[in-house]
């Protein structure tokens, strides 16, 4: 009887002891098993919310009639691609993409040229104004678009650049130039000065010594300026739906609203468009997609 009574005070004192033993801290950084769930839980929301809308487009691109978007229910019975068939065989679409595109290209590569010149020179030239000479920059970017539209219609008209390609290239230019000059000069600001000192001594010029160390280097800065270039002339409207005359000259968003007019509204058509649209676009960010991430953040290391 002694010896069970014995047994029982030991068993009884172990499990106090491992009761008032400290639970283990969790480490610095390392987060509960609740607050996980609830990070993820906010994640998954946030991509539905995201991702609905796109995929409500596609939904409606199915619609064979011009007015199902009233009664979207009824598409799920009479689901077919004729809308896309009808867009790609019986509209301009490949000239909007064709001008899509080389306007976009073209506003990509003469604007990332601009800008990368110039957040350089403002990143390691010291010149008069150089500070100053940012900010007239950005405050280029304050000034609404129906402001800028008569005179740079003007410009453009004494130019002889009304209804060409060129004409309205260099006006996206203006648009993005400003803001992807901000952006690269915060990232060539991180890149080491000794680069160019190591450049100046092997004896490269100060072009040769941006060409051939810096930019290599900046391909991540600009991955996220061409990629902002890019969208900024792809979906622009209003100098687009202006400073483009001809049918075969409009560009995507521009083509869109010929879907629309004051008695008619094919939506079904404008819906499978705009899915269409998203291809190139899916296609170009793709190509810059493992620059972007780096490019998005690093430029806003050092001021």
């Amino acid at each position: 009887m002694s010896t069970t009574t014995v047994e029982t005070s030991a068993d009884v004192i172990k499990k106090d002891a491992a009761a008032a033993a400290p639970r283990k801290a969790r480490g610095r950084g390392e987060r509960s098993t609740g607050a996980v769930l609830a990070s993820h839980g906010i994640l998954i929301t946030a991509s539905l919310i995201a991702l609905f809308p796109i995929a409500w487009l596609v939904y409606l691109s199915l619609g064979p009639d011009k007015d199902d978007y009233l009664h979207p229910g009824g598409i799920w019975a009479k689901m077919t691609f004729d809308n896309y068939s009808f867009v790609v065989q019986h509209t301009e679409f490949f000239d909007w993409l064709k001008s899509s595109l080389i306007v976009s290209l073209g506003t990509t590569v003469v604007g990332v040229m601009i800008a990368a010149t110039t957040g350089y020179a403002v990143s390691r030239m010291r010149f008069p104004g150089y500070r100053k000479f940012m900010w007239v920059l950005l405050v280029t970017q304050m000034f609404p678009v129906a402001v800028l539209m008569v005179p740079m219609y003007q410009i453009l008209s004494d130019l002889q650049l009304i209804d060409s390609y060129l004409g309205l290239i260099l006006v996206y230019c203006s648009t993005a130039v400003p803001y992807c000059a901000w952006l690269l000069k915060g990232y060539f600001d991180t890149i080491p000065f000794e680069i160019d000192e190591a450049g100046r001594v092997d004896g490269l010029t100060p072009f040769g010594t941006f060409a051939r160390l810096i930019l290599p280097l900046a391909k991540p800065g600009l991955a996220v300026a061409a990629f902002y270039s890019f969208l900024t002339a792809f979906g622009e409207v209003a100098f687009a739906s202006t400073f483009m005359l001809s049918d075969t000259k409009y560009t995507f968003a521009v083509g869109l609203q010929t879907f629309v007019s004051e008695h008619d509204a094919q939506r079904n058509l404008m819906a499978a468009t705009a899915v269409l649209i998203a291809i190139p676009v899916s296609a170009f960010f793709y190509l810059v997609q493992k620059n972007l991430v780096t490019g998005l953040t690093a430029g806003g290391t050092k001021g």
